[in-house]
C-alpha cells in the first residue's frame, strides 16, 4: 500500500512539473513584440477585393492597429519592422473540414489522433482556425484546444467538434451507433456541456435522430452540419441542418427508389456520374439549400488524392506525389498511401466527378449560397494537415474561382459561418493578428500560396519552415 503510494505521489509530481514546463515554441518563433510592422507589403484581405500593392500593416498586441500605403503609413518607432517587398500577406484560413485524425489502414478502418504533428502542421501552413468536422477522441480534442489556448502547445484556434452521430451500420468501430432520437439528444446534451461547439451527422443516421440532433443543438445555439447518405440535401435542410460536408458528393437524393432512412451506397456515386446539372431537381436543390441558409463544405483534396495521376489539373502530380507531403510521413503510412494509390485504375470516374462537384459548387455560389472549405484528411490517406488545405484553395481556382474569389471562400466565409468574423478571417483594423505570408502574388498565381514563410497567429509569427521540419515522418504515428 505504501508502495502505491508512493508511486501515486511521484507521478502526480511527474504531471504538475510536465504541466509548467516551458514550451518550447521560442525556437518556432520569427517574429514576437508589442508592436510589429509588416512594411512594403502587397496585401490581400480575404474579402474579394483586388490586392493592395505597397502596404505597411501595423500590428500592436496582437491585433492589427493600421493598414496604410508605404508612402503614408507611419510606423511606430518601438517597432519591429519587416521588410516584405515581393511578399504577400493573406488572412489565416479557416479551415472548416479538419479532423485532428488520420486514417490508420486496417479493416475495418481505424484512425488515430495525430495530436503532436497535425497541430504544428495546420498553423506552419497558414491555417490559423479549424472546425474538428467530427472527432474519433474527443476528450484529447478538447484538451489539445486547452493546452493550445494556454500557450502549452502551438497550433490553431480550434473550435470543437462532438464524436460522430452515426446511426445503425456504421464501417468503422471508432464511432458510436446511436439507438434513436432519445440517444441522440442525450449525446448532444452530453458533449455540448464538456464544450463541443458543433455536431456532425453522418451517414446511416436516420431523420427522427437527425431532427432530434438539430432541435437540441440549436436550443442551446449551436450549429449542426453532416456527411449525409441515409438522408438527401432537400431533407435535411426542411429539417434544419446548417451545413452539409463534401459538396455534391453525399448527396442521395438522385438515387431513383431511395428508401427512407437508408444510404443506398454505390448507388449514390452512380447517380451522380448520370446527373445533369441543368436539371430541375439540381436547380431545386441549390435553391432549397440557399432559401434554407444551409452551407456547403468544399473538400475536394480527399477526392482528387484516389483520381487518376495527371499531369496539371485534378490529379496532378505536383499535388498527390508533393514530395513534402510524403515526408512527414511515416513510413508505414506513405507505403499505404502509395499502395492506394497505385490500385486506382486510369479509366476512373473520379476525374470526373470531382469537376462535377466543382461546376456544382460555382452554381450553388452563383445562386448566393455559402461555400466554406476544408481538406479532410481521411480518404485513402493522401491528404495531410496544412498542405491539403493549401490544395484545397487551389482546387478551388481549378474550379473556376478566381483566386481572390477562392481566399475569401477559404478564410472570411468560414469565419462568417463560426460567427467569427468580426474578429478573424479578413485582414483589418481592429481584428486578430491572423496572417500568413507568402513569397509571390497568389492573386496572380494562386499556387504561390504554398510558398508561406511566416504565419502570424494573435500577432506572433511561427517560422513555417521549422514547424514541418520538427514533425517529419510523424504523420501516421502521432
Amino acid at each position: 500500500m505504501k508502495t502505491t503510494t508512493a508511486f501515486l505521489l511521484l507521478l502526480s509530481v511527474f504531471i504538475a512539473c510536465l504541466a509548467q514546463a516551458p514550451p518550447d515554441r521560442q525556437q518556432f518563433i520569427r517574429v514576437e513584440a508589442p508592436l510589429v510592422a509588416l512594411v512594403h507589403v502587397r496585401v490581400i484581405d480575404g474579402t474579394g477585393a483586388p490586392p493592395l500593392e505597397d502596404q505597411t500593416i501595423v500590428i500592436a498586441d496582437g491585433k492589427i492597429q493600421s493598414i496604410a500605403p508605404s508612402t503614408t503609413a507611419k510606423v511606430p518607432p518601438a517597432a519591429q519592422v519587416l521588410d516584405l517587398k515581393d511578399y504577400t500577406v493573406l488572412p489565416g484560413l479557416v479551415g472548416m473540414h479538419n479532423h485532428m485524425f488520420f486514417p490508420m489502414g486496417g479493416s475495418p478502418p481505424m484512425y488515430s489522433n495525430m495530436g503532436s504533428s497535425f497541430p504544428r502542421l495546420y498553423l506552419a501552413l497558414g491555417v490559423t482556425t479549424i472546425r474538428t468536422t467530427g472527432s474519433v477522441v474527443p476528450y484529447t480534442d478538447l484538451e489539445i484546444k486547452k493546452y493550445i489556448d494556454s500557450g502549452r502547445m502551438i497550433g490553431p484556434k480550434m473550435h470543437i467538434t462532438a464524436p460522430y452521430l452515426e446511426g445503425k451500420g456504421s464501417f468503422t468501430p471508432v464511432m458510436h451507433e446511436l439507438t434513436g432520437p432519445d440517444d441522440a439528444r442525450r449525446m448532444v446534451n452530453f458533449w455540448a456541456d464538456q464544450g463541443a461547439t458543433s455536431f456532425k451527422a453522418y451517414m446511416n443516421i436516420t431523420r427522427d435522430e437527425l431532427r432530434a440532433v438539430v432541435e437540441e443543438a440549436h436550443k442551446r445555439g449551436l450549429k449542426v452540419t453532416g456527411h449525409l447518405c441515409s438522408i438527401g440535401y432537400r431533407e435535411a435542410a426542411e429539417i434544419g441542418i446548417d451545413d452539409l460536408e463534401h459538396g455534391l458528393f453525399a448527396d442521395s437524393e438522385f438515387v431513383a427508389d431511395k428508401k427512407p432512412d437508408q444510404c443506398p451506397g454505390a448507388a449514390v456515386s452512380a447517380s451522380l456520374r448520370q446527373l445533369d446539372l441543368n436539371s430541375a431537381a439540381v436547380k431545386e436543390t441549390i435553391r432549397t439549400l440557399v432559401a434554407k441558409n444551409v452551407a456547403i463544405t468544399s473538400t475536394l483534396p480527399v477526392f482528387e488524392a484516389s483520381a487518376p495521376l495527371a499531369q496539371s489539373g485534378i490529379g496532378a502530380a505536383s499535388a498527390v506525389l508533393n514530395p513534402r507531403v510524403l515526408n512527414v510521413m511515416n513510413t508505414d503510412a506513405r507505403v499505404r498511401y502509395l499502395s492506394n494509390r497505385s490500385r486506382i485504375p486510369a479509366d476512373s470516374p473520379t476525374t470526373m466527378l470531382v469537376r462535377k462537384a466543382m461546376n456544382f459548387e460555382r452554381a450553388f455560389v452563383a445562386a448566393g449560397g455559402l461555400l466554406i472549405a476544408g481538406l479532410d484528411p481521411t480518404g485513402n490517406g493522401g491528404v495531410v494537415a496544412g498542405f491539403g488545405d493549401q490544395r484545397q484553395v487551389e482546387l478551388l481556382v481549378e474550379a473556376g474561382f478566381t483566386p481572390l474569389e477562392a481566399i475569401k471562400i477559404a478564410s472570411f466565409n468560414g469565419s462568417k459561418f463560426l460567427g467569427e468574423d468580426a474578429r478573424i478571417g479578413s485582414i483589418a483594423a481592429g481584428k486578430q493578428a491572423d496572417l500568413m505570408v507568402v513569397k509571390g502574388n497568389p492573386a496572380a498565381n494562386i499556387s504561390d500560396i504554398e510558398k508561406v514563410e511566416i504565419v502570424f497567429k494573435d500577432g506572433v509569427g511561427y517560422d513555417s519552415e521549422k514547424l514541418i521540419q520538427s514533425v517529419q515522418g510523424l504523420v501516421g504515428i502521432r
